[in-house]
């Protein structure tokens, strides 16, 4: 049944939008020649909309447990926010600063109960917001170009407004799709590298895709994210699985070429910023004199910045004088894409692991792991695990998530890459020491399935502890910690509460090993003193005979203290 502009169709939408870019990723990737033909348009949008799609559903999960329902106001501002925390690439940069446009608006016109939005939520104020989108979009990039996304959302914007008089949010909404479509199949003539490699612009083409999912969210029905307008340009459709050096768009996706030329900065850096306006204003001016692409979103003390340079560290230093930059993401472009030269050869087996802290990283890169890096509390999507696994170009994939709140996470990517032939067993590790006991059994010369058993039971054979700072007062299994306090876990659970690491990390160790155990592994995080870990060997040493411990450094972002126990 239609819906009305609430929190309800937000939710539909983030659903509906996700859907859409998921199906058609591969060819918006393959139509990816501007600005840098690094063919990854369709996976960063993807992406960018998991994260906006994961914070909606957290606030109606919220909700439920409260007994209470989101408003408009509540769900677009998670949609956006999301967006802009997780946004990828340019074009995810950009579609955050859309959904955020459109926030300004419909969080100003919609109340603050779900009864207040029908009210609200109007055709009149669905245009409104669709305007300040497209417009908010030139006042975050550094040089607005025409024949991009920003031409496709003001086309979307314009047709949103012509038929808000009379009309409803679903004819405003069908409207802005259509215009958006229109506006789309004209682009390889508003820019020259477009018009030369024969294909519409890839992020618009993303944005046709997001703007049909909510005209299908509103009107309860699934065409136009599933289908519409349909552009050909310069060259006939082509199946999936023949050559993509044609173009073909949908109204919610395309495929094509991918001979466009690349010269430009060497470097991506993408980071969160934690600042004043006025010092963004000044970083802005900074950053577009070092490259160009310079795209910044957000605002309320938070942005998303996005840049194309030479020099990658100068760019984190204007960063650093501006605020506190995080989540910082440098990509170089010689090792991007499809569009660098030919895909390299699929070995029969690989191993992916999630993993915080570089000393980890580094650790599980020389045992043979394709390491996917994570932030303390930054879970990866689905999305970045799918990639990770395309990124391994083998046959076989073994995933170790390294954290019980990732099974689902990893279950969908596993999920995911098996519908592209790509064989995938998930071993259930809930700790980093796990992963680091899987991958010392891993041997790629056996069978799949022997491989993943060893694995499994290498792992299933390692219990886990770990030292962390309690943040607040808290209730937990070993009582009541107050802020500052130690907390020593087993297997995931408060079992020790102390004001010093190192006693706190001894009673840990003989509650661990009164069970048994032949090996003690401990990874040391970069607050975790190298006397402390001295200290921790000797007691094992003497506490528990013929114990072995081996100590690893964990580096930055890794736990204060990880154990693990075999």
């Amino acid at each position: 049944m239609p819906h009305t502009l609430d929190a309800a169709a937000v939710h539909a939408w983030c659903g509906l939008a996700l859907e859409a870019l998921g199906r058609d990723r591969e060819r918006i990737d393959a139509i990816n020649v501007y600005p840098v033909a690094d063919g990854d348009t369709g996976t960063n949008l993807y992406l960018t909309m998991e994260s906006a799609a994961r914070a909606v559903d957290a606030v109606f999960e919220g909700h439920a447990a409260s007994g209470t329902a989101p408003g408009l106001a509540d769900a677009i501002g998670a949609m956006a926010h999301g967006a802009l925390i997780g946004a990828r690439g340019n074009s995810g940069t950009i579609l955050a600063q859309l959904l955020r446009g459109m926030t300004e608006v419909l969080a100003a016109a919609s109340g603050t109960t779900p009864e207040c939005d029908a009210e609200h939520g109007t055709a009149d104020a669905l245009g409104r917001a669709l305007r300040r989108a497209a417009a908010s979009t030139y006042e975050a990039v550094a040089h607005p170009v025409e024949g991009t996304v920003l031409t496709v959302a003001t086309a979307a914007a314009d047709a949103a407004e012509g038929a808000a008089p009379g009309g409803d949010v679903v004819a405003v909404a069908r409207a802005a799709h259509e215009g958006a479509g229109k506006a789309l199949e004209a682009t390889p003539g508003q820019l020259a590298v477009l018009g030369r490699a024969g294909v519409v612009d890839a992020g618009g083409c993303g944005l046709v895709a997001v703007l049909g999912a909510l005209a299908d969210a509103l009107s309860g029905e699934r065409t136009a994210a599933a289908g519409g307008v349909r552009i050909a340009v310069g060259a006939p459709a082509v199946r999936a699985g023949t050559d993509p050096v044609a173009v073909v768009a949908d109204a919610g996706g395309c495929g094509a070429d991918e001979h466009a030329a690349a010269d430009g900065p060497a470097f991506e850096v993408i980071y969160l910023l934690e600042a004043a306006d006025d010092a963004v204003a000044r970083l802005r001016t900074r950053l577009d004199a070092l490259g160009d692409s310079l795209v910044v979103v957000g605002g309320d003390g938070l942005f998303h910045v996005h840049v194309h340079v030479d020099d990658a560290g100068a760019a984190v230093e204007a960063g650093i004088e501006a605020g506190r930059p995080y989540r910082i993401r440098v990509t170089h472009f010689g090792s991007s894409g499809a569009a660098r030269g030919p895909a390299p050869e699929r070995v029969e087996r690989a191993v992916v692991a999630v993993v915080a802290g570089d000393g980890l990283a580094g650790l599980c890169t020389e045992a043979g792991a394709c390491v996917v890096s994570v932030r303390p509390g930054e879970p990866p999507a689905s999305g970045e695990l799918v990639q990770a696994i395309r990124q391994a170009h083998a046959r076989e994939v073994v995933l170790l998530p390294n954290d019980a709140e990732l099974r689902h996470t990893a279950a969908a990517a596993a999920g995911q890459a098996r519908t592209e032939g790509v064989r995938v067993a998930v071993i259930p590790t809930r700790a980093a020491v796990q992963g680091i006991a899987a991958l010392a059994v891993h041997e790629p010369g056996r069978s799949f399935d022997e491989d993943v058993v060893a694995m499994t039971s290498a792992a299933g054979a390692t219990r886990y502890g770990e030292l962390a700072v309690a943040e607040r007062q808290s209730w937990t299994m070993a009582g009541v910690c107050q802020a500052g306090d130690v907390l020593g876990l087993v297997d995931g659970d408060v079992a020790v509460i102390g004001a010093d690491p190192a006693a706190v990390a001894a009673d840990v160790l003989d509650r661990m090993l009164s069970a048994g155990g032949e090996m003690v592994t401990l990874v040391l995080g970069d607050g975790f003193p190298q006397s402390l870990a001295d200290r921790l060997e000797r007691h094992v040493r003497e506490r528990h005979l013929a114990v072995d411990t081996v100590v690893y450094e964990g580096g930055r972002q890794a736990p204060l203290l990880l154990i693990g126990v075999e």
